[in-house]
């Protein structure tokens, strides 16, 4: 059994929420410089390299790369060989969070109650979710959400005989009615099957795969592309401007289900599709 301090946590969160608010990802500026290149409108290629520069001037200056600094998502691959010590990890995981948005200052957009809306000015407590896995190691990957994608965002109920068409009919409206609200280009996260709460937690949690990375399976990699053409296609464009890149990647991510349903989540980032991960 390998014991490990929940101060490495704490430490890790923090380190990790700087560095997603603040730096652009390598692989969302990757698929920055390839879009340019498929971009047919002049605006759109135009606002591309403006994102870009705005990325290299925040991690210049650092500084963050949006007012939005979102609200922490946080999935958790717990080994079930670590033993945890010096008190419990979700609080390490949340003094983390309140640690970074305070020294780092970073907006504060968490509302203690979603009725009564008092700010918590720390941006805590954090969304977490825990998966126990076998070994000896902890996977924390931290997603700070915005809410100008996050309010795109669908779930729907389908029934089985709406198949697969139902499903890219599903995806395509719901990018097509969010139009420019999500800051475009996006990033498509898409959870199929399980219950309607697990389609949901799928689809935010495909989010944080690398931009372009393809589902292992056949049928869910092709449909990953089918839903990439038909985004692009829209022709909403970056910001909203017009241009055949609306959309950098949809990853999709599947799990069984009842035989009476068809839960499909659609979850949607912005342009800056944050996240960061480490293993302790």
């Amino acid at each position: 059994m390998r014991i490990l301090d929940v101060e490495k946590i704490q430490s890790s969160v923090k380190e990790l929420c700087v560095r997603a608010n603040y730096y652009l990802s390598e692989d969302v500026m990757n698929a920055f410089n390839e879009s340019i290149g498929r971009e047919e409108s002049p605006i759109g290629r135009e606002v591309i390299s403006q994102l870009i520069e705005n990325a290299k001037i925040a991690k210049e200056e650092q500084m963050p790369i949006c007012q939005d600094t979102g609200m922490v998502v946080v999935f958790v691959e717990l080994g079930q060989k670590v033993s945890l010590a010096g008190g419990p990890i979700s609080e390490a995981i949340n003094q983390g969070v309140r640690d970074a948005y305070k020294e780092a200052y970073l907006r504060k957009s968490v509302v203690a109650d979603p009725l009564i809306r008092e700010n918590t000015k720390d941006n805590t407590p954090a969304i977490i979710y825990y998966d126990i896995v076998p070994g000896d190691k902890v996977k924390i990957t931290i997603a700070p959400k915005g809410f100008g994608s996050e309010n795109m965002s669908k779930i729907k109920m389908l029934k089985p005989s709406d198949g697969i068409d139902g499903v890219i009919d599903f995806v395509v409206d719901t990018v097509s009615q969010a139009g420019p609200n999500p800051c475009p280009p996006i990033v498509v996260g898409v959870g199929i099957g399980g219950t309607m709460d697990k389609s949901a937690v799928l689809a935010k949690k495909a989010l944080t795969r690398s931009i372009g990375s393809k589902n292992e399976k056949d049928h869910l990699r092709e449909l990953e592309k089918t839903l990439l053409e038909k985004i692009n296609n829209l022709g909403i464009g970056p910001q909203g401007l017009g241009g055949n890149t609306t959309a950098l990647s949809v990853h999709v991510e599947a799990f069984a289900t009842h035989i009476a349903g068809l839960p499909v989540a659609v979850n949607i980032n912005c342009h800056a599709a944050r996240h960061e991960e480490v293993i302790l």
